[in-house]
């Protein structure tokens, strides 16, 4: 029987069909180790995507254009509380530190996972990673345990190295290429100045991550200044940033360097860092270190945006 609501002579399968709804995901996008708001580092993260490949993943992460997106996804291993896949614009990484703070956050306020003696477990890239959970609410604070780490080699006779750092005056520790999940060189400062107005050779740098198959080059100073430990800036020149605003593995590999060489140190036990004021950033991370040297590495995390991503 014709549909009586059309114009005579037309029928209702003649009419355009409506395009299929296209799929929607939970979307948040985080502020990672801030110490003011907006100082820390921006992550997105992204829920309810099991049944995307990694070929989609990649271009969302590509679209978005953030340092990291990470997908949120059921545990396969029994022992975790749930799983991460993290993504640059351009590649898939098996671990960073501010993606996991930002997304241990975001898994315990959606309660996508429920914390079990205080802590949470990841399963990544890396494998099983702990997560501490210390204090509730605005407060709260999340640690992660960085992979173990190991020192490749030291000094500062690498021409590559020399011509990164240039002339630039270097502290107690001699410069160390380090590995634990990435690898950075990473270099001692004289003090804070130093680090704050340097002005780095990026095009340096950049070979020093091509010469040795590394993220890049690391800086930091010992402080005197009552709110931080440690100031520390990061070049990821491997990954095609210039700088990292708060960056979580490098700050581990830093620790893990210090654990290894001043065991009985002011800083033996953990310290404050902080990074990225430099280029208009304020973030601050806090590294802890266990008797046996485990690293963990973590800080504050504020949700900025929330609502839901639609992709196909």
């Amino acid at each position: 029987m014709p549909d009586e609501r059309l114009p005579s002579g037309l029928s209702s399968l003649a009419l355009p069909r409506p395009p299929p709804r296209m799929p929607s995901f939970r979307y948040l996008q985080l502020d990672v180790f801030p110490a003011t708001p907006g100082g820390g580092n921006p992550l997105g993260v992204v829920f309810g995507t099991s049944n995307m490949d990694s070929a989609h993943m990649q271009r969302l992460a590509r679209w978005l254009n953030l340092v990291e997106t990470t997908f949120v996804l059921p545990a396969e291993d029994a022992a975790a509380s749930y799983r991460l896949r993290i993504f640059m614009p351009h590649t898939e990484i098996p671990f960073a530190g501010h993606p996991t703070i930002g997304s241990a956050h975001s898994v315990l306020d959606s309660g996508f996972a429920v914390a079990r003696d205080g802590q949470l477990i990841q399963q990544c890239g890396a494998g099983l990673l702990p997560i501490r959970i210390d204090g509730e609410g605005a407060a709260r604070e999340l640690f992660v345990r960085a992979p173990g780490a190991r020192i490749v080699r030291e000094g500062s006779d690498d021409a590559s190295l020399r011509a990164a750092l240039g002339f630039q005056a270097l502290g107690r520790r001699v410069p160390a290429l380090v590995d634990g999940g990435r690898r950075w060189w990473i270099a001692e400062f004289a003090n804070e100045a130093a680090v704050r107005l340097w002005q780095p050779n990026h095009a340096a740098i950049k070979a020093l991550a091509r010469a040795d198959a590394c993220m890049g080059l690391c800086v930091f100073a010992r402080c005197t200044n009552a709110g931080h430990d440690l100031v520390v800036r990061a070049f990821p020149a491997a990954a095609g940033i210039v700088e990292d605003p708060a960056s979580g593995a490098a700050n581990g590999l830093i620790a893990a360097y210090i654990a290894e060489r001043e065991p009985d140190g002011k800083l033996a036990r953990g310290y404050r860092v902080s990074q990225g004021r430099e280029m208009g950033h304020d973030a601050a991370l806090a590294v802890r270190i266990d008797v046996d040297g485990s690293v963990w590495v973590g800080g504050r995390t504020r949700t900025v945006i929330e609502g839901t991503i639609a992709w196909p």
